[in-house]
Formats: C-alpha cells, sequence, structure tokens
C-alpha cells in the first residue's frame, strides 16, 4: 500500500516513522521546502519510543522515506492519505487538495473538528466528483514531540481509535484500507460521529483557560501535571457529558469513550490504553510555554472544537452550558467572539437542514 503523510508536525513524523516500520511505500509531504531539504540533508529520522531509539533513512527504497514539497505528486500515488495536522489548516488545505483527490483514496483526519465535511465540499467546489472517504477518529494516534529537526519522541500509541467515515456509504472500502495502517480503529455511525469522538476540545479548553495565571506566569508549565487536580477534572466530567449527551441526542450509540476512563485505572480501556496519562506526564514533553492567544490549544480545540460541540447541541436541542461557558470565557481572554470565528453548523451552512436531511448527508455525502 502506498500511503502519504501530509504535513510536518509532530504526529505527521511519527505517523511517517510508524508506516515506514510497517513496511508500507511511504512520501512525507511539507509545504516548508526549506525544512524539508534539512531533513533530506540530515538523511534520517530518528525516533524514541517504549521499543529503544533508531533510525528511519530518508530515501526512495525500501525501508526508507521518501520526501516531497509537490501536493500533486504526494497524493497522486497515495491509496491512504494521513493527514495529523491541526483542525486550523484544514481550509487551505482542502482547497488545495480537493482538484487532486481520486476514486477509492482515503483520507484519514485524526482528529478531525468535523474536517471531513471541510475537505469533500472543497473537493466538490473544485468539480471533483471522485469517490473519496474521509475518516475521522477521536485522537491523534501518537503521544508525541519533535526534539529538533529530525528526531521524534513518542510516548504512546493509540490502542482504540474510533472512527466515522464520510459519506458513510463509503465504510467498507474505508476500513479495509484503514485497518492495514491502524488494525486498533473502530467503526463508528459517521462523520460527524467521528468528529464528536475528538478528545481535544474536551481535556484542552478546561486545562489551559483553569490554569490561565499559572501559564501566564511561569515560563513553562504542565497542564497535564500539576495542572490537572481535581477541580479541573470535575469541570472537564461535566464538559465531557456535555459532549456525551449530544451524542446521544443525535442517536450515536455507545461506545462515547468517556474521557474519565483515560484517567481511570479499571474500567473500559480509552483510546490510549491503560497508563497513558502516566507516561504523558512522566515525558516532561508537555511542560512548555502556551500562549494563550496564540495556541492551538485556544485557536483548534476550543474556537473550533468547542463551537462545533455548542453548535450541534443548539441544533439538536441539548444544552451545552459548560462547553458554552468555556467558550465565552476564553472569547473575553483573547478578545475574540471565538463563536462566531468557529467550527459551526451556521458557518458551514447546515444549521437549516432537517434530522433526515443531516442523516442522508452523512451516508451520501454532498450531491452536487
Amino acid at each position: 500500500m502506498k500511503v502519504s503523510v501530509i504535513g510536518g508536525g509532530h504526529g505527521c513524523y511519527a505517523a511517517a516513522i510508524e508506516m515506514v516500520e510497517k513496511g508500507f511505500d511511504v512520501t512525507l509531504w511539507r509545504r516548508d521546502s526549506d525544512a524539508l531539504n534539512e531533513l533530506s540533508q540530515l538523511g534520517y529520522l530518528n525516533v524514541k519510543d517504549a521499543q529503544g531509539e533508531r533510525r528511519i533513512q530518508i530515501g526512495s527504497g525500501q525501508d526508507q522515506l521518501s520526501l516531497t514539497s509537490d501536493l500533486s505528486e504526494a497524493t497522486r500515488q497515495a491509496n491512504l492519505l494521513i493527514i495529523p495536522l491541526p483542525a486550523t489548516s484544514h481550509e487551505a488545505l482542502a482547497e488545495q487538495l480537493g482538484p487532486l483527490l481520486c476514486d477509492d483514496q482515503v483520507v484519514f483526519l485524526p482528529p478531525g473538528t468535523f474536517g471531513c465535511y471541510i475537505f469533500q465540499r472543497a473537493m466538490r467546489k473544485a468539480g471533483n466528483h471522485s469517490r473519496v472517504a474521509f475518516c475521522e477518529t477521536g485522537t491523534l494516534p501518537y503521544l508525541a514531540r519533535k526534539h529538533g529537526p529530525n528526531k521524534v519522541v513518542i510516548s504512546g500509541y493509540a490502542t482504540r481509535l474510533p472512527t466515522g467515515v464520510f459519506p458513510s456509504e463509503l465504510s467498507e472500502h474505508a476500513f479495509s484500507l484503514l485497518r492495514q495502517a491502524y488494525p486498533s480503529v473502530e467503526p463508528i455511525e459517521d462523520g460527524l460521529s467521528g468528529a464528536l469522538m475528538n478528545a481535544g476540545p474536551i481535556i484542552h479548553p478546561p486545562l489551559i483557560i483553569m490554569n490561565a495565571g499559572p501559564l501566564e506566569h511561569f515560563e513553562a508549565w504542565d497542564i497535564h501535571n500539576e495542572g490537572t487536580q481535581a477541580s479541573i477534572r470535575s469541570v472537564t466530567t461535566a464538559l465531557d457529558n456535555e459532549r456525551i449527551a449530544v451524542r446521544e441526542a443525535l442517536g450515536y450509540q455507545p461506545s462515547h469513550f468517556p474521557l474519565a476512563d483515560h484517567y481511570a485505572s479499571d474500567g473500559e480501556e480509552w483510546m490510549y490504553g491503560r497508563g497513558a496519562h502516566g507516561k504523558l506526564t512522566d515525558s516532561g514533553d508537555w511542560r512548555e510555554n502556551i500562549e494563550l492567544h496564540s495556541h492551538r490549544y485556544m485557536m483548534e480545540d476550543t474556537r473550533l472544537g468547542l463551537s462545533l460541540i455548542v453548535s450541534v447541541g443548539r441544533w439538536v436541542g441539548q444544552p451545552t452550558p459548560v462547553a458554552e461557558g468555556l467558550l465565552n470565557i476564553a472569547s473575553a481572554i483573547t478578545g475574540k467572539d471565538l463563536y462566531a470565528q468557529g467550527r459551526t453548523l451556521e458557518s458551514l451552512g447546515l444549521d437549516s437542514l432537517s434530522p433526515e436531511e443531516m442523516r442522508q448527508l452523512m451516508t451520501h455525502g454532498i450531491q452536487s
């Protein structure tokens, strides 16, 4: 299978490494040609995880990683495109990618914040009517951080990836291909169900907003270690209960992957398996400087992620007071109306759909 990884972030490098190690023909695309040239000159990617340290060679042969800054080249040759980029990149990337996609390709957005709709809409707008499956899951498959231009530390791998496909009528084909790369994917109803599995808008907004003082005071602060206290966890649980209530109001079935399972030592296994929170805090990689006005936890998980949950809740008639409250406080912090700037059903032009029309859209996709 030919796999293209789109992007140059932490998760992108981790995905490229894992796909090469699984024996696929892998190409990494980056827009930043200077960073790509630097990586090419270094000649390898170094990875460190629980199995130790090793190298992935840069090149075009077997067990090597190919590099390109040509999006057309990266797209043309791929059966599977993995896009582990922040949702803030989706609109611009979807416009570039839309004309290039072909029949039977699978696009994986881990996670997506309803990016599946953004990408198919861009494809249709470009006049491209190819049968492409866009898949969304609940989290990035890796707890990963880059430690330089060619070194990646992976603290953990996802063991369960609840994944929805848009349009859902392409699910059988999508999962037959996607499981080759990620055996941990678990089918759920559709792309909107996948979007409402996204853990980022649940875990990150309470952590940054309720740790705003330490984040602004200290040079670096670990929101997952010192920043995760009982009072904050209670807000996170209440917020997650709202997400689950919205899912239930839409008719989506369990498991809803409650975030409380991420912290628990027993019960249902969460997306990263047992002990993942301890691995995350022990690594020290999340002791960082988070600038509240520009960090992706604010611009992606709060502005886009929370606004989506709130808007879907309004559409289906399920209140989300904690999500709305956090979004309002975040708007006060940033001085911006984050709901108005958000990824909402209103901004996507979907708020006037009836429940049946939404089901038809999720099943068959955009028809014109």
